[in-house]
């Protein structure tokens, strides 16, 4: 009858326990506010019909999708850029890293079902005697197969509130994949045009190098027929090989920029070569949209907000160590000291109970503890928001630099055209002996000049368009972080967050165009 009156205070008690499983302690996570400016004020669309290469993008194109990199119209880069997701290591450690975030939260999870252990024992005991008030003592085996039972019950929300944390930190890994992803790919099409930049200076000095040596043999001929002196012999020579000189070095930086896209495609800088191609790609019309879309188009943003969330969960499980703990606990085996009754059912052996454990002094440390994450989520907040307002920052940095270097882009070419006037001028009186040839040596250096300047803003142009392209978050959306499903689920694979391995009876993609 006792057993039978335990038996129904545990099952109430346990039922209780139940019913308090939706008591959850700790404050509701709402996104804090951040007011976003109606539009961008570096580029309006009257700017955008006056800039170079730029128009004003159509309605299918108001927003960038996917694989960005293929809105700058270059194949080889297009190449290039699948190679990142597959090979690249700094994209690989950060998917590491979501996954082991995923795991955590599995973790977190099995603290809500009760744990479950068994163990067999076979123990040959002996006592000595006075413990047995025999004269020899009393030695004997014991058979032992217990079985346990523990469950702590959540009662106001540790657990869950623990795995909400947990689910919004693997969000906030996810959101770092995808940025560590864009930042690869980005550096890549920076690095690739660079080196593109670098091939057509290359072109520009070759064909100088030549014109160099034309007016050098022009300056010969004249010497041989006394119509100029050796002076100037020496100065065209002076100048061709200066800029032979220059023409050389150039290789120096190219070699580094195809070393550095080596690195971040994943293959040894020693084995990977890009073919020589001077830079063509013009600047693309890019869909910027208005600033409240970089709340939900930048990873970082992204991961920010999720930090946040956490930080706010975080709270709720520090407040939980203000309310008592409840165990439930079993155990039933079977246990004999002879192996032939071991199994039967004299043999068995039950216990059943709950445990009610809460702290009553502690030094204040459950305070201090909530005020530690009250602070940390203050600190998140403040980091969410700044990364925001940098957001905003990097947007209009390169709207402005898109802005104005087009239209330097075209006064540059206003003022190649004139320099070649110039020099066109000062070699023909040069051949009439009318102008010494430092006329012709100052008129030259102009033109390289402004050619050397002017090919020097192309790069910077196309540059400044894919800063701009990684400030508005690539192709990426928010609504692609996996949901807590997602990630709890052993099975489900994001395919935007999942690196492809390569087929090894199928090679690389090219590294060699």
């Amino acid at each position: 009858m006792k057993a039978t009156n335990k038996m129904r205070a545990a099952a109430a008690l346990l039922c209780a326990a139940l019913l308090l499983q939706g008591c959850v302690v700790g404050p509701k996570y709402n996104r804090p506010s951040m007011q976003a400016p109606g539009t961008y004020k570096e580029v309006t669309p009257d700017d955008l019909k006056k800039m170079d290469g730029w128009k004003v993008a159509q309605p299918q194109d108001s927003a960038l999708h996917g694989k960005w990199w293929e809105i700058l119209g270059d194949p080889q880069l297009n190449a290039l850029e699948e190679q990142v997701n597959i090979s690249n290591q700094n994209v690989a450690a950060a998917f590491a890293s979501f996954m082991a975030a995923r795991a955590l939260v599995r973790e977190a999870r099995a603290q809500y079902f009760p744990t479950l252990t068994a163990g067999a024992s076979v123990t040959r005991q002996h006592q000595p005697p006075a413990a047995t008030g025999t004269s020899s003592g009393t030695a004997f085996n014991e058979f032992s197969l217990p079985f346990d039972a523990s469950w702590t019950p959540d009662l106001f929300g540790r657990v869950r509130n623990t795995v909400r944390a947990g689910v919004a930190n693997a969000q906030a890994s996810a959101a770092d994949l995808e940025n560590t992803r864009l930042t690869a790919q980005a550096e890549l099409a920076v690095d690739y045009f660079q080196l593109r930049g670098q091939d057509a200076l290359k072109q520009l000095l070759d064909s100088t190098v030549v014109a160099y040596e034309k007016s050098l043999e022009l300056t010969k001929a004249l010497y041989e027929t006394g119509i100029d002196s050796d002076e100037s012999v020496a100065q065209a020579e002076t100048q061709l090989e200066a800029t032979r000189a220059l023409d050389t070095s150039i290789g120096i930086l190219r070699a580094q920029y195809e070393h550095a896209i080596a690195l971040l495609v994943g293959q040894p800088a020693s084995s990977f070569s890009i073919a020589v191609e001077p830079l063509k790609t013009p600047p693309p019309a890019i869909p910027f949209g208005v600033p409240s879309q970089l709340l939900e188009r930048r990873p970082d943003i992204a991961a920010s907000e999720r930090l946040m969330a956490e930080a706010n969960a975080q709270i709720g499980v520090a407040r939980a160590a203000y309310f008592p703990t409840l165990t439930l606990s079993a155990s039933a085996g079977l246990e004999s000291t002879k192996g032939s009754s071991w199994f039967t059912w004299p043999s068995r052996f039950w216990s059943v109970g709950p445990a009610i454990a809460e702290t009553i002094y502690d030094g204040g440390l459950r305070r201090a503890t909530v005020e530690q994450y009250r602070a940390q989520y203050d600190q998140t907040v403040a980091n969410y928001r700044n990364t925001v307002l940098t957001a905003f920052q990097q947007v209009e940095d390169n709207l402005s630099g898109l802005r104005i270097l087009s239209q330097e882009i075209q006064e540059q070419n206003i003022a190649i055209r004139s320099a070649q006037r110039s020099l066109d001028l000062a070699t023909e009186r040069y051949r009439l002996g009318i102008d010494p040839y430092l006329n012709v040596i100052t008129a030259e250096t102009a033109l390289f000049s402004n050619q050397q300047t002017a090919v020097n803003l192309r790069i910077e142009q196309i540059v400044d368009s894919v800063q701009l392209i990684e400030a508005l978050g690539g192709g990426w959306d928010s609504s692609t972080l996996p949901t807590s499903q997602q990630i709890i689920s052993r099975q489900a694979q994001l395919p935007a967050t999942t690196p492809v391995q390569p087929s090894k009876s199928q090679p690389p993609a090219s590294s060699t165009p």
